[in-house]
């Protein structure tokens, strides 16, 4: 395998040779960004309390007024959040922006996933993406040029392969979380691969990777048997989160993580059922993230994101299928949140796109870019490093 090969590839449990290590301060920004692949009904989530005709589309789906926590006069909030990301709400950590996501109609959960993690501009009638250029890759090159070479991590995906989202001309680690006890690189493999660097400008770069990637597995592989005990909520994301918590308190500065299972064909559920036991799985995950990052969590921003929402009106099998239009969320201790931010319209027929989903009013890379611009001051030139062609959209949020 070519020296070249080996610094992009993305394996389960490993930090690549080659990753950069830079100089994380307490008061650094942590962004992590978390994918929901399956498309969530953002409908069931940020319920349009004030609309007649979501209880008109959804007879036996929708989430009644008196369900649903009260978020303003027109929303409501999924009761299944209401021990975890209602009182984020409260606290002021937590806005949701609905009407969010990209202009991409395929309706491909493939197609609209690899869409929103490269970052690209929109695409054009002969236009072609590079796939091996992913938007948070961009944004770690730019906030790591001309930074030290420190002891930790810059960027890290929190998958068993490297996503699209973090691929590009800056190696990034990966860390896979369900499987800790079976590095994709073992301890013969990583001396095999440091010798090849030995006597080359990389060889002290590739050694510490594998240095800091023992590391975290250790330090893994402990909590994981203290959650045998019964010390962590058995949920899977619950556990996760705090893993991926103390990884990014310490020396994590942007992280992704994705949660399958949002595909609601079928017997989605109301304020109970498939669909709400996911979104307590999920929120009671993010809120044990919050508490573990402590002090830091004043510097984090959480953006919760999935490909595209779910057709407003429900399906023969007490479902939704694929839509357009979703609704993000962002959670951070230094979050102007208790708010539902973007431009919105009224829920009603007449503005369904094609009439059948959300319309798309908040495009998801200017909502990205004026998140980043407040977080880490970024130019202009550097946005459009980051996503060429989109013009940032400050909603006021951080």
């Amino acid at each position: 395998m070519k020296r070249r090969h080996l610094l992009q590839l993305g394996l389960s449990g490993a930090l690549l040779p080659g990753t950069r290590l830079w100089a994380a301060t307490p008061d650094t920004p942590r962004l992590l960004v978390v994918f929901l692949r399956g498309a969530y009904d953002a409908a069931n989530l940020l319920v349009p309390t004030a609309s007649s005709f979501y209880y008109e589309a959804r007879p036996n789906i929708a989430i009644a007024k008196a369900a649903a926590l009260p978020l303003d006069a027109d929303w409501g909030l999924a009761p299944a959040l209401a021990d975890s990301i209602h009182p984020l709400w409260g606290k002021g950590q937590a806005a949701f922006v609905p009407f969010a996501g990209t202009h991409d109609v395929s309706r491909s959960h493939f197609e609209t996933q690899d869409h929103i993690e490269l970052g690209q501009a929109d695409d054009a009638p002969g236009a072609s993406r590079d796939f091996r250029s992913g938007f948070m890759n961009r944004l770690a090159g730019v906030l790591g040029a001309g930074s030290p070479v420190s002891s930790r991590l810059e960027a890290m995906a929190f998958t068993d392969q490297v996503p699209l989202i973090l691929r590009g001309e800056l190696p990034v680690a990966n860390q896979a979380l369900r499987d800790l006890g079976k590095p994709g690189i073992t301890g013969p493999q990583a001396q095999v691969i440091a010798g090849m660097y030995a006597n080359t400008r990389l060889a002290a770069t590739v050694s510490g990777g594998f240095e800091v990637r023992d590391e975290v597995s250790r330090e893994m592989a402990g909590e994981m048997e203290a959650a045998s005990r019964g010390a962590i909520a058995a949920k899977g994301f619950a556990l996760e989160a705090r893993r991926v918590a103390r990884l990014m308190r310490e020396r994590v500065t942007l992280g992704f993580i994705d949660i399958g299972g949002w595909d609601t064909h079928v017997g989605q559920g109301g304020a109970t059922g498939q669909l709400a036991n996911r979104l307590g799985e999920l929120g009671r995950g993010l809120a044990l993230f919050a508490d573990e990052m402590g002090p830091q969590w004043d510097n984090t921003v959480v953006v919760v994101v999935s490909e595209f929402g779910r057709t407003f009106r429900e399906n023969g099998n007490r479902g939704t299928d694929h839509g357009h239009g979703s609704a993000y969320w962002v959670l951070g201790g230094g979050v102007k949140g208790g708010r539902i931010a973007g431009e919105q319209v009224q829920v009603k027929a007449s503005t369904l796109f094609q009439n059948r989903d959300y319309p798309v009013l908040n495009e998801y890379r200017a909502l990205f870019g004026g998140l980043m611009k407040r977080m880490y001051g970024l130019s202009d030139a550097q946005l459009a490093t980051v996503f060429p062609g989109a013009s940032a959209r400050d909603l006021g949020l951080v």
